[in-house]
């Protein structure tokens, strides 16, 4: 679940001397701009550490949407190579005193945070651990039990371009299978019909019987809550995995 941004400072340093404009900051600014959901925080943090840069701000607001960037994921690499670009428009003084401010919050003794370590920071969820069932995946994938009584319930996570074989959850009567996506982007497709785009808050409920997949984006970690629902008789059947061409059209 994407994390919900909350800002205080206005009301904390202005609330008495400016109420509106402790406001406009804190509920409008970021109550509502910063969570709007068309594009995503990373991306409004480099939008925003560029129009501080283009606008000549090299003070302490820029040291913050620094970190903030570098919060929602921004790597040395990329900021290295985001002010390098803007610097060929904005200026070069400009450039190195971004640079300046930059390496103080990539510091090189900073300790290297992976892409699976930022994608756990966005899930309510653990990842856990390598799947056990990993024969049955192109790619690496993670499983982390939250329930093994009464419905039994798994965190399963995709690593980009992670996708499990075709398989199919048989049952004489009940059984199936319910996906509840947590964070990321994936794709789910049954034999013979299109492949549906999977996002955060997409359910689907999978029938017995029925010939499917289902795994992440390309680009983007994904993770999805499986619910096996009881059912008689039931059992899983894996079949062949996901071509890279079928995956590749998608």
């Amino acid at each position: 679940m994407a994390e919900k941004i909350v800002q205080t400072a206005g009301r904390e340093q202005l609330g008495e001397f400016a109420p509106e404009f402790a406001h406009l900051n804190d509920d409008v600014l970021f109550g509502e701009v910063w969570n709007e959901k068309a594009i995503d925080v990373k991306t409004k943090c480099i939008i925003t550490v560029v129009s501080l840069m283009a606008s000549g701000i090299t003070d302490s607001s820029l040291s913050y949407h620094l970190q903030n960037a570098k919060a929602h994921g921004v790597t040395k690499e990329e900021i290295a190579a985001i002010i390098t670009h803007a610097t060929m428009y904005v200026g070069w003084p400009k450039g190195w005193a971004v640079f300046r401010l930059a390496k103080e919050v990539w510091n090189e003794a900073a300790c290297a945070v992976s892409d699976k370590d930022r994608f756990q920071k966005e899930l309510l969820f653990p990842i856990g651990e390598p799947n056990p069932y990993g024969d049955y995946f192109v790619g690496q994938s993670y499983l982390a039990p939250l329930s093994t009584e009464q419905v039994p319930v798994f965190n399963v996570t995709f690593e980009p371009g992670c996708r499990n074989n075709w398989h199919i959850h048989h049952a004489e009567s009940g059984g199936g299978q319910m996906l509840i996506c947590v964070g990321g982007k994936g794709w789910y497709q049954e034999e013979g019909k299109k492949p549906v785009e999977l996002k955060e808050g997409s359910v689907f409920n999978i029938p017995a019987n029925v010939k499917h997949w289902h795994g992440a984006a390309k680009d983007s970690w994904f993770s999805h809550l499986a619910l096996e629902i009881s059912g008689e008789n039931a059992s899983t059947e894996w079949c062949e995995p996901v071509t890279d061409e079928e995956y590749e059209k998608l």
